[in-house]
């Protein structure tokens, strides 16, 4: 199985632990909200469309899925009359909306949903906003997904910073890497990573950012608009990482140590995330060549974000614990194994109470606005 359909595989299936995720995800649209009603409002200025093209990509399944999709409506809806917008007599509006995740997403529940959020929308815009027609498109988004020239809009949230497979320089079985591996002992870059794990990370990305542009350029008309938030990091140093995050690491090695897994097992295994700077974007935006950078912006989200400030540690531990198991389950089950994951799950959220106990840590959100040259 690909990496990039084992990552998608718990995203959004879990039935308690994804409400936990949703959370944090939930913060990070909330901050981009502003960004996504300013790109919507200027596309409607700036063109006369009869029908709108609007995809999300990475949208999962669960209770944020029709969030984007909301926020686009309201940004239309709100402001149409106030600034005189008329897209084209009421009768003959119309609205594509193309949610986009991979093969193994839950689309069957995504269409479950689709009979309340269309009545919520009739009765809160009123029957003379338009049509509005949602599908689903499968597929990876490093590579085309819609007929060219289709899209006027393009959200994404909290997927562009997975990669698309482990950079292959890193790529080892546990046999091979045993011993020998470039990343010995870590699972991610980190301040002891030799400097070619810090390229081989960077270059995958790179790669990736560069295909999902070259993608998008063709299927999104001139003057169309992409606001993409993902997660990055506050600096140009690629080892800038919360200390949070490395507990799992230590964890691997315990777990090593006490012989419940082999030590190549440890060595050949490699996240294939990758958080980049503000800098890495506008450079890789302006590189491709087919969009204009409108603005970047980087947040704080709180890692527990369903937390207050006076909070049980312990629970805040489990929380988080929860928002990491539902995304990477899969990809650890494929690589260690099902016998290590409670255990491994279990260890992690004790660390991380003890550790939020102590540092209250936050995720680093990147929110960047691009336009289509025409």
């Amino acid at each position: 199985m690909e990496v990039n359909q084992i990552l998608h595989m718990n995203k959004g299936d879990g039935k308690t632990s994804y409400s936990q995720n949703s959370q944090v995800q939930g913060k990070i649209l909330s901050v981009a909200k502003p960004i996504i009603h300013e790109a919507v409002l200027e596309i409607l200025i700036s063109n006369n469309i009869e029908s709108m093209g609007i995809a999300d990509l990475g949208c999962s399944s669960g209770p944020n899925t029709f969030l984007p999709i909301s926020y686009i409506m309201d940004a239309i809806h709100a402001k149409r009359s106030s600034l005189g917008l008329q897209l084209s007599p009421s009768s003959t509006t119309e609205f594509r909306v193309y949610l986009n995740d991979l093969f193994s997403n839950d689309f069957n529940t995504i269409f479950m949903s689709l009979p309340a959020f269309y009545n919520n929308l009739k009765q809160e815009k009123g029957p003379e906003f338009g049509s509005v027609f949602v599908s689903a498109v499968p597929g990876s988004f490093h590579g085309r997904l819609f007929p060219a020239k289709t899209l006027h809009f393009v959200h994404s949230s909290c997927s562009i910073h997975w990669l698309s497979r482990v950079p292959p320089a890193l790529s080892k079985t546990p046999a091979e890497a045993a011993g020998s591996a470039l990343n010995r002992g870590k699972i991610y870059i980190s301040k002891t990573s030799p400097q070619c794990v810090l390229d081989a990370y960077s270059l995958q990305f790179h790669e990736d950012f560069s295909s999902f542009l070259k993608s998008r350029a063709e299927e999104v008309v001139g003057g169309g608009r992409m606001v993409l938030s993902l997660i990055g990091r506050p600096s140009s140093d690629p080892t800038t990482r919360e200390s949070c995050d490395h507990i799992i690491c230590y964890i691997f090695i315990c777990i090593w140590v006490q012989g419940l897994i082999e030590e190549g097992k440890v060595d050949a295994f490699n996240i294939p995330y990758y958080a980049p700077c503000a800098e890495e974007l506008k450079l890789e935006v302006q590189k491709e060549g087919s969009f204009v950078m409108d603005r970047v912006e980087a947040f704080e989200i709180d890692r527990d974000a369903g937390g207050g400030e006076s909070d049980d540690m312990v629970a805040s531990g489990q929380r988080v614990a929860k928002s990491i198991r539902v995304v990477a389950e899969s990809m650890l089950e494929s690589h260690f194994g099902k016998d290590i994951i409670d255990h491994l799950f279990q260890k992690y959220a004790e660390l991380l109470g003890i550790h939020l106990s102590k540092f209250r840590t936050k995720y680093t959100s990147l929110v960047i606005s691009v336009i289509r040259k025409q």
